[in-house]
């Protein structure tokens, strides 16, 4: 087997390229590293893998490189955490929307031309969901809930939208799979983040788990949230979320389905920073206080998780404890050398 990874030195994707080697994968890697710039991944020198740096936007080049692939994973995207697509609202959709477009013309195209593709596996976005009031929200209420409000989900939702047009015009095969808030190690400060003062700590970043690491590291106390702290989000390891989308590949029951990712298990905010707090500083009391939160700050993402345990057998249960034993030596790290 053969898979096309877009945006392979990404987050998700650094797991998931992971996964489908120990699967036994030859995989070709896209990435254009303008998000966190040149990167050494675990399995970067790996004989079955090939990392081709260049532009996902280039529509021969994906051509040619989906020619001889059984999976193309449409992962290439800007993408950042919360303060990042709102200081590039119009970037994001306007990129996003050439790189996925064209990704789906290449999958097309393959299709067409009776070579190997088997599908396109789109990674799309718990975003997609953030204008529901249905919880836990289960797969189709993005066609049922008003659309999402920020520019970011809404190009989520438009990635879906594309597998759903190739599918009715030219039968392209596809997968959706929506990850819900990875959690693991090799998210680094990305070369278009900004400093920013968050109480009296300077961040570059804006994912919520090293963030509020980085914040119990510096000493900070009491610690700075972002609102009231009661937003409810689910914490998912990235290497669950690698074996789900590799199972969502190759499932026969997930061909042309959607599918939610993530941990059945809710945390607050609040939570998950008492959780970093008395790992770093146990001992210590625990005390926070609440800044004023961005406009798009989605209060609940609770997702409904049946689907994909019934149809395909697909569970993601590593506990939020064990994830944080992992990426705060990880963080602390990474700190240490200047890279946060």
């Amino acid at each position: 087997m053969k898979a096309l990874v877009t945006g392979s030195s990404g987050f998700i994707a650094g797991y998931l390229v992971e996964e489908l080697l120990a699967a036994g994968y030859e995989v070709m890697g896209l990435d254009n590293h303008s998000k966190y710039g040149e990167v050494e991944k675990s399995y970067s020198s790996h004989p079955r893998y090939r990392l081709v740096v260049r532009d996902a936007k280039d529509v021969d080049l994906l051509r040619r490189l989906v020619a001889d692939c059984d999976h193309l994973v449409a992962g290439a995207a800007m993408i950042g955490g919360i303060s990042y697509f709102h200081e590039f609202a119009y970037d994001l959709i306007a990129e996003n929307e050439r790189i996925i477009a064209s990704t789906f013309d290449a999958a097309i195209w393959a299709h067409r031309a009776k070579k190997p593709l088997r599908k396109i596996t789109v990674l799309s976005s718990s975003m997609v969901y953030e204008s529901t009031d249905r919880y836990p929200t289960p797969e189709g209420e993005q066609f049922r809930c008003p659309p999402p409000r920020s520019t970011y989900g809404f190009q989520k939702l438009a990635c879906e939208y594309f597998a759903k047009g190739a599918h009715e015009q030219y039968g392209l095969p596809f997968t959706i799979v929506r990850p819900f808030n990875c959690v693991g190690i090799g998210e680094k400060r990305a070369k278009s983040d900004r400093e920013i003062m968050s109480g009296n700590v300077k961040l570059a970043m804006s994912h919520v788990v090293p963030d509020l690491v980085l914040k119990v590291m510096k000493g900070q106390d009491p610690l700075h949230l972002l609102g009231a702290g009661d937003q409810v989000r689910h914490y998912t390891y990235g290497g669950d979320l690698a074996k789900g989308i590799r199972t969502c590949m190759e499932h026969p029951a997930a061909l042309n389905e959607d599918f939610n990712v993530s941990t059945a298990r809710s945390t607050t905010v609040v939570e998950l920073a008492e959780v970093i707090w008395r790992k770093i500083r146990p001992g210590t009391q625990f005390r926070f206080v609440s800044d004023e939160p961005f406009e798009h700050d989605v209060q609940k993402r609770v997702p409904d998780v049946a689907k994909a345990k019934r149809m395909l057998g697909v569970s993601c249960d590593t506990s939020l404890e064990t994830m944080l034993d992992e990426v705060i030596p990880w963080i602390r790290q990474q700190f240490e050398i200047g890279a946060m």
